[in-house]
């Protein structure tokens, strides 16, 4: 293959995948095995309804995803064609590129503060979780929460963009800053220890508040698990 031919075939793939959300969605369709439209809004924190409808509808036609016809009123699921499979191993082998070279951002979570939730779904034991949903609300001392994190033992953890409407005594409110959220997010810092300096303060019922903590991978762990 000559130069010119590299050239244009990264171009290509550049425009058509190169903006934020396209490849985050190929990793949550692959993820999650044929996830609908709701479960695909819960799992990208900040990206509208309507920016994912374009962009499944773009990876459709690119012949990325296939969409299987919904049954009985159920959400029609999302899954990777075989050209989409292909692109796994470059998915991950980027994510592994940039685990070891490129470097930590605290900005990101000022820049997009649902990036934490995200974050902490990345670090949840869900053998650890508690047995009812539980949900965490974040007040960073910015604008109202925008997503809500659902926490059940056995299931992926769910950032919803609306209230969930539990009872009251299954909500913990997280109040801290980004910069003290930020390191237990990612796996550098321990709940226990940024709740023991006040960095991070628990509102909600006690025994929630007591176990919250062995709810997240380890540090080594959480590392492990997002390399």
């Amino acid at each position: 293959m000559q130069p010119t031919s590299d050239y244009c075939s990264y171009t290509k793939a550049v425009e058509h995948l190169g903006d934020r959300w396209m490849l985050l969605i190929l990793r949550e369709v692959a993820l999650q095995e044929a996830p609908g439209f709701n479960a695909l809004v819960s799992s990208l924190p900040g990206i509208s309804r309507s920016v994912l409808a374009r962009r499944l509808r773009k990876l459709e036609v690119m012949g990325l995803i296939a969409r299987e016809p919904s049954i009985r009123g159920k959400p029609a699921p999302n899954h990777l064609t075989p050209a989409g499979q292909q692109l796994m191993p470059t998915l991950i082998s980027l994510s592994i590129w940039a685990e070891r070279w490129v470097p930590e951002d605290p900005a990101a979570a000022q820049h997009d503060p649902d990036v934490i939730t995200f974050w902490l779904t990345l670090r949840a034991d869900v053998t650890a979780l508690p047995a009812r949903p539980a949900v965490l609300v974040f007040d960073t001392g910015g604008q109202p929460p925008q997503v809500w994190l659902v926490l059940e033992r056995g299931s992926k953890p769910s950032l919803c963009v609306e209230n969930p409407m539990l009872p009251d005594d299954r909500y913990i409110y997280v109040k801290a800053g980004h910069d003290a959220l930020y390191p237990i997010a990612r796996g550098a810092r321990d709940w226990t220890e940024a709740i023991a300096d006040r960095t991070v303060r628990l509102f909600g019922d006690p025994r929630l508040i007591r176990d919250l903590p062995t709810w997240f991978l380890p540090i080594t762990a959480a590392h492990r698990q997002t390399a």
